[in-house]
């Protein structure tokens, strides 16, 4: 008996922190172990990113409101900045905007001739 007394006296735990492994962007719940983004809602279908659109994401929740070099992310997921590879990156932009188009207050935008950034 003391011990259930005990365990009802005991604040409750807190439901509205984010679990484990889940990142905020916005409305969006975006877990990078698995590499799903769906809106907290629920409205929209959950997305499952590739493993570079998931990292090229988690960088840009990491530097949120700040640039992304453009360089940088490239040596980082790609290994070089070449052209070619420069593309493959604005491909990947253009992906994650289509996740990220159901709530207008994120955005990602290009800062010309430096990178990104995560608007949020």
């Amino acid at each position: 008996m003391a011990r259930v007394r005990a365990l009802l006296g005991r604040p409750a735990l807190p439901t509205s922190a984010p679990a484990a492994g889940f990142l905020a962007i916005g409305r969006y719940r975006f877990d990078h172990p698995q590499q799903r983004l769906r809106l907290a809602d629920g409205s929209q279908p959950e997305a499952t990113l590739t493993h570079r659109e998931a990292e090229l994401l988690k960088r840009l929740h990491d530097q949120r409101n700040q640039v992304l070099t453009r360089t940088d992310v490239l040596r980082e997921l790609w290994g070089d900045d070449s052209f070619f590879n420069g593309r493959s990156l604005d491909v990947f932009i253009t992906r994650l905007r289509r996740y990220l188009r159901h709530d207008p207050q994120v955005q990602i935008v290009n800062v010309r001739g430096v990178g990104y950034k995560l608007l949020a």
